[in-house]
């Protein structure tokens, strides 16, 4: 059976190598990696360069180019940003050596497991099944401490050849870019009235249209689509699914998967907080008495770039100062009322955590209190919730600390995981990432192999084949299959329980504590007290 984790690729191989031809989007050659046998094209285009006018617009069509245009080399960058977190080192550090950072960098990359001459040569090929199946990562920006954010990331840290080969060919990746930062998250009243709040939500939907356009040239079914995402990936498929009150059309996808969904407060447009960011933003452009965008746009990208830079590091340590808002549009309401009321795009879901989720966006040198790290990391909440909260939190025990550390964990990713769980009955599962220390970020290396060599942090990695092949597995089976017992490869994981209220049944994957630990793979019940918390 042939399916994917994104296009697959059509393409006529000629002299140097394959070559797509994407009509109206143009013609594109890539390369074969030669030491897997995979199609490889870096840097397709799929929006025209967000730069002036274009700027804090929804993204539009590139221009057509009759050349062809290669795609052998890994696009520029957006713009990098930073999170309120005291840094030691920073794993894109080294990328920023060697791939520039653009407001030019709408682009894909594509890891295609066959090469075709044309798409009716694609859909007759006796190697595909014909449920083909694509899935597409949302190239969730990964930062400093495998800290994800909307701040963050280049394509060029996925390295999708890794899942083709994870899943014995039958998956196939596309990984795309969008605006990060104050290019793509810059909220307020001004950039409502003249422009598009959520502009980077805007270029992952346009670049999911793309592939939904695009997929039956290169052999695949638009009807299925897989999207993935970790942290603000993660997050970022949360708000696809709540999309236009989940009634997006035509259908981008079937099937979600979030691992270590993050899903902070969520404020309007023109709440208080994210207008301040916009005034702050101003005031540092030297746009403070513009009554419109004119002059922000008329800003040079690299003195926003470091405007962007200088407020992220300056936010409150591990919040963000640019993260998606209700904008009355593309996010109707909050997207908790939409789940509350089953306005929900897709039809199956898999949703999986790490166990220390919390640890890194908290400063364990700081003797907080819990209300009033609230205060501070939630500046929302009236003094009677702050209260209540961490009275709440309180009955738990341990130090303020660890109480600090369960109710991040919960409030901004267990519970968002469980809504979304709520709101796929009988169709979706959720899984544990729970090798120690299990922070946030941890688990990305077990889906992408290569990620490790780009970090400047050791992160541990339980190098088990048995372990690998089971945590992989599960996640590929679903993309592929939209069910993880249907396997793709024979693992040790046992039998995956459909998600129910009642079992309260995740998949975790640990491994035994000693000297020479092995892999400990298996069912565990959610506490009913969480879920209370959650309610």
């Amino acid at each position: 059976m042939k399916t994917a984790l994104s296009l697959l690729c059509a393409a006529v191989v000629v002299s140097a190598g394959p070559i797509v031809d994407l009509g109206a989007g143009g013609k594109y050659e890539g390369f074969i990696d030669e030491a897997h046998n995979v199609s490889t094209f870096l840097g397709i285009r799929y929006a025209a360069p967000p730069t002036g006018a274009l700027r804090w617009q929804a993204p539009t069509a590139p221009a057509f180019v009759q050349a062809i245009q290669q795609a052998t080399t890994q696009p520029s960058m957006c713009y990098q940003g930073a999170i309120g977190i005291n840094a030691t080192a920073d794993p894109l550090l080294v990328r920023r050596d060697t791939i520039a950072q653009s407001e030019d960098c709408l682009f894909l990359n594509n890891k295609c497991t066959f090469a075709f001459s044309n798409a009716e040569e694609a859909a007759s090929d006796t190697r595909l099944d014909s449920r083909r199946r694509q899935f597409t990562s949302l190239a969730a920006s990964y930062a400093t401490h495998a800290v994800s954010g909307y701040f963050e990331g280049a394509a060029s840290q996925y390295n999708g050849t890794d899942l083709v080969v994870e899943s014995n060919r039958n998956a196939v990746v596309v990984v795309m870019q969008y605006r990060l930062g104050l290019f793509g998250f810059l909220a307020g009243q001004e950039i409502h009235d003249h422009g598009v709040a959520n502009a980077g939500l805007l270029d992952q939907q346009f670049a999911l249209r793309w592939v939904h356009q695009n997929i039956a040239k290169f052999g695949g079914d638009p009807a299925h689509v897989t999207i993935w995402g970790e942290s603000a990936g993660a997050g970022s498929v949360f708000q696809h699914l709540v999309a236009n009150r989940g009634k997006t059309q035509p259908q981008l996808f079937t099937a979600a998967i979030t691992s270590s969904s993050y899903a902070a407060l969520q404020y309007p447009y023109n709440h208080w907080a994210p207008q301040g960011v916009f005034n702050n933003v101003s005031a540092l452009a030297g746009c403070a008495a513009s009554t419109n965008l004119d002059c922000l746009r008329a800003v040079d990208a690299d003195t926003l770039g470091s405007i962007n830079l200088a407020l992220g590091l300056e936010a409150f340590f591990g919040t963000l100062a640019f993260a998606p808002v209700v904008d009355g549009s593309f996010i109707v309401e909050s997207p908790l009322i939409q789940l509350a009321k089953g306005e929900v795009n897709g039809e199956y879901y898999l949703g999986v955590g790490n166990t220390n989720e919390a640890v890194i966006f908290v400063d364990a040198e700081e003797p907080y209190e819990v209300e009033q790290w609230i205060a501070d990391a939630m500046p929302a909440f009236t003094a009677v919730q702050r209260e209540e909260i961490a009275r709440v939190y309180a009955q738990l025990g341990g130090t303020a600390l660890e109480q600090i550390y369960t109710l991040l964990t919960e409030t901004a990713f267990l519970c968002p995981t469980q809504y979304l769980l709520d709101v796929f009955p009988n169709k979706s599962y959720r899984g544990q990432f729970a090798i120690p220390p299990a922070l946030h970020g941890q688990d990305v290396p077990y889906y992408f192999p290569s990620f490790v060599a780009d970090l400047g942090v050791p992160i541990p990695f339980y190098n088990n084949t048995d372990f690998l092949k089971a945590f992989q597995t599960g996640f590929l089976s679903f993309a592929v299959n939209y069910n993880p017992n249907e396997k793709l490869t024979e693992t040790i994981t046992p039998e995956w329980p459909l998600w129910s209220v009642e079992k309260r049944e995740l998949m975790v994957f640990n491994q035994t504590q000693g000297v020479n630990p092995q892999p400990a793979v298996g069912l565990q019940t959610l506490g009913a007290d969480v879920l209370a918390r959650c309610e």
